[in-house]
């Protein structure tokens, strides 16, 4: 990826509606060369969909959880992770370090919503060891924007 790249994939982050003659000044490339950038972005698999971001409230799931989890070593992980792959709710799931086997982040509508997925699809998990949520009270940050890497100098490659 070149300096022109970062510059359009940047740009598409930001903004993936902007049009082609908007992202081609921010490249400083005509418009049918900034559209062969981004379909080659696309192809090598930098850019990998495209997107609309909704505000939690309006689209009914405000309340944001976090779930760590321990599986008993050796035990159903493949069935957590095709668990969590399956459900709507959960936004993240990461294997993690530390005390903790998983990291789960969770969108729902509410406490009751939260209480019966924790109750009905976690508790039961064979394999669980335990289990600690945190509810968020307010997010200062939260975005899915990509801090993309500066281009390295010529030299130093």
């Amino acid at each position: 990826m070149d300096e022109i790249d970062r510059k359009i994939a940047i740009a598409v982050q930001e903004d993936g509606a902007a049009g082609l003659a908007e992202l081609a000044k921010i490249a400083g490339l005509s418009v049918s060369a900034t559209a062969e950038r981004q379909k080659r972005l696309e192809e090598r698999g930098v850019i990998i969909g495209w997107h609309a971001r909704l505000d939690p409230k309006q689209a009914g799931c405000p309340l944001l959880a976090f779930v760590r989890l321990a599986l008993k070593p050796g035990e159903a992980d493949a069935a957590f992770r095709a668990a969590m792959a399956q459900h709507e709710a959960v936004m993240e799931c990461h294997h993690v370090t530390g005390n903790w086997s998983y990291l789960v982040k969770l969108r729902l509508p509410d406490m009751p919503a939260l209480e019966e997925f924790v109750s009905a699809e976690l508790r039961t998990l064979p394999g669980l060891e335990r289990l600690a949520v945190d509810v968020a009270l307010s997010s200062i940050k939260e975005t899915s924007l990509l801090p993309v890497a500066p281009v390295e100098d010529e030299e130093d490659e």
